[in-house]
């Protein structure tokens, strides 16, 4: 199960600056939360959630990973109390607050606003910079993308459920041909040390910039506890609950992010790895979460992480950013709500508008832009727009 997690569980920290070895550590240590409040019940695996790369690079460049962590906690106390709400109201009230109209432009602006990333890291650019000659870098970034692709496509097994890693395999043996790899991360960590955790700092800026973006990955985490719901034959919203799963993801996100960590999210790839193996026992992922903290004490592992060249996590990220885009446009699609309606089409044209566009407001220290306004946006555009008038025989 560690195994299937391990690609994206350690893309997210290796992206955005933060630490691999914390987050596997608190990748493990989420999951043991999530398991002790769930009473055990769930074959869920929790670990880095992509939803916040985005804000993450962003905060990461304008506060520091300190200040960044600070919105992160906030982040998680938003799903904290989105259980408390349900708890108190049942689940309807999620689905009314924030309808796929709201979730799916947001969950796609976060996919798209992301696009420009992978496509300079790809050819080899930190920016402006070229750090890696181009051609070389898009054959690294191009192959990585293709073997990432051919497997979850053409894989079976074990093998299709962890695409990413064999595209980072592949990435990353081109990548020594061309002269890519500096092993000195390697031969610089010991064998065993403990993780670098960083604390938050307060930041009320980062606070606000975050917290909307919380409803994309709030909302995902409802699609997941049914998947395995589905796949166990078990109603896991009714027992324990969504009210206690997620209370349990948002209390494994502030953990992590106090400690350093990306928020957590399920994974749907064990979701996937439990239906290939029907081993349903709960406990397994127990002892996943262990293997992923004791890892996190082996200095040379993450050392050989970050020898990942960057064309070869700009090729996966071509991948990964458009299927979250396509998650949001799913969302709309299943809904089948009718988008030409005149406040539907006014709420998801507006979200993916002013979060695309980066459309900005700012008063004095506050400052909101991006993910963060697009939700905010969406939220409050579906309460206060007033619902069109039912024709005759509806």
């Amino acid at each position: 199960m560690l195994f299937v997690a391990f690609g994206a569980l350690v893309l997210v920290p290796l992206l955005t600056g933060l630490n691999p070895n914390v987050a596997l550590f608190t990748a493990g240590l989420g999951t043991l939360i999530f398991q002790i409040i769930t009473k055990g019940k769930v074959p869920i695996f929790l670990a880095s959630s992509f939803a916040f790369i985005a804000p993450i690079i962003y905060g990461v460049k304008t506060w520091g990973i300190p200040g960044t962590l600070c919105g992160l906690v906030a982040a998680g106390i938003i799903y904290i109390l989105l259980s408390f709400l349900v708890r108190w109201q049942g689940d309807a009230i999620i689905k009314r607050v924030l309808p796929p109209v709201v979730t799916g432009p947001v969950i796609m602006v976060i996919g798209l606003i992301l696009a420009p990333v992978a496509v300079q890291m790809t050819m080899g650019k930190s920016g402006d910079i070229a750090v890696f000659p181009q051609t070389q870098s898009m054959i690294v970034g191009l192959c990585s993308l293709g073997v990432t692709v051919l497997v979850s496509i053409l894989g079976r097994g074990m093998l299709k459920l962890i695409p990413i890693l064999c595209g980072i395999v592949v990435g990353y043996i081109l990548s020594l041909f061309f002269g890519f790899v500096d092993f000195s991360p390697v031969t610089n960590a010991a064998w065993f040390s403990v993780p670098e955790f960083t604390f938050p700092e307060w930041n009320p800026e980062a606070i606000f910039y975050i917290v909307p973006i919380a409803i994309a990955p709030a909302i995902e985490h409802f699609g997941d506890v049914m998947a395995i719901s589905e796949v166990e034959e078990k109603d896991y919203l009714k027992e324990p609950g969504i009210k206690n799963t997620m209370l349990g993801d948002g209390v494994a996100t502030c953990v992590a992010c106090l400690l350093g960590g990306p928020p957590n999210t399920t994974y749907s790839e064990v979701t996937g790895a439990v239906a290939l193996t029907k081993v349903f026992n709960p406990g397994i992922m127990t002892w996943a979460s262990i293997a992923a903290i004791l890892l996190a004490f082996v200095g040379k592992l993450g050392g050989l992480l970050r020898t990942i060249p960057m064309p070869v996590m700009g090729g996966i990220m071509l991948l990964l950013f458009g299927a979250i885009m396509v998650v949001g446009l799913n969302t709309l699609v299943k809904s089948q709500e009718n988008l030409m309606e005149a406040r539907n089409l006014s709420i998801v044209s507006l979200i993916l508008i002013f979060g695309i566009g980066g459309m900005s407001i700012s008063a004095g220290q506050f400052h909101l832009q991006g993910i963060g306004l697009a939700g905010i946006l969406g939220v409050l555009l579906n309460l206060f727009l007033p619902m069109p008038p039912k024709s005759e025989g509806e």
